[in-house]
């Protein structure tokens, strides 16, 4: 019995939803078609009914988890300024740190992504213009140009601290990289709250 259109969309939403979910914590190369489609609970043999080639399945699912991000943005964006700010500090959190599997694609697999193909790059770019145009909106800038170019430092400075703080293998050093990176968000927006007198030590001159 062949599947109706609605059916068959549903079923290839799912398979994306899995690869993205599987390519950011295992990685595009260690990841197989076969593992996707048996996640899925389906055959290796019908990826093709869906899907041209793994590359197209990558593209679709770089693409859908970005748009999940903007979303995740925009929905942040409707509480106004303030609640804006925490959902990007939230983003560097031992929580978000440790959700290999969700969280931002251009973290979990930027590095491969720069090898990717044309339609996967071009796909991650489009969604990157998005996060940027999200975050600008919201910064104290004296022009649009200004402003974009602020939200590039904040979301590149975003995707570096979660990397590192997954790299490095110092459970302090990694806390302390997020709390850093949360520290000059508030800083960028102008939300960090004005630090006491004296709250830093200084050195003895010995």
């Amino acid at each position: 019995m062949r599947k109706s259109k609605t059916e068959t969309a549903e079923t290839r939403r799912r398979i994306v939803d899995l690869a993205a979910q599987t390519f950011r914590s295992n990685g595009i190369a260690a990841t197989g078609v076969a593992e996707i489609m048996a996640a899925a609970g389906l055959t290796h043999g019908g990826f093709y009914r869906h899907f041209d080639s793994k590359d197209q399945l990558v593209a679709e699912a770089c693409s859908f988890g970005l748009d999940d991000m903007v979303r995740s943005y925009r929905s942040a964006s409707e509480g106004g300024r303030e609640r804006f700010v925490k959902h990007l500090q939230s983003c560097l959190t031992p929580a978000y740190r440790d959700d290999r599997s969700g969280g931002c694609p251009l973290v979990a697999m930027g590095s491969e992504l720069v090898r990717a193909d044309a339609a996967t790059r071009r796909g991650a770019s489009n969604g990157f213009q998005e996060l940027i145009d999200e975050i600008a909106q919201w910064l104290p800038a004296k022009s649009r140009r200004e402003a974009r170019d602020q939200a590039i430092a904040v979301l590149t400075g975003m995707i570096g601290v979660v990397t590192m703080s997954r790299v490095v293998d110092d459970a302090r050093l990694s806390a302390r990289i997020l709390r850093a990176g949360k520290d000059e968000i508030g800083r960028r927006f102008g939300t960090n709250p004005p630090r006491r007198r004296g709250s830093v030590r200084r050195r003895r001159r010995g």
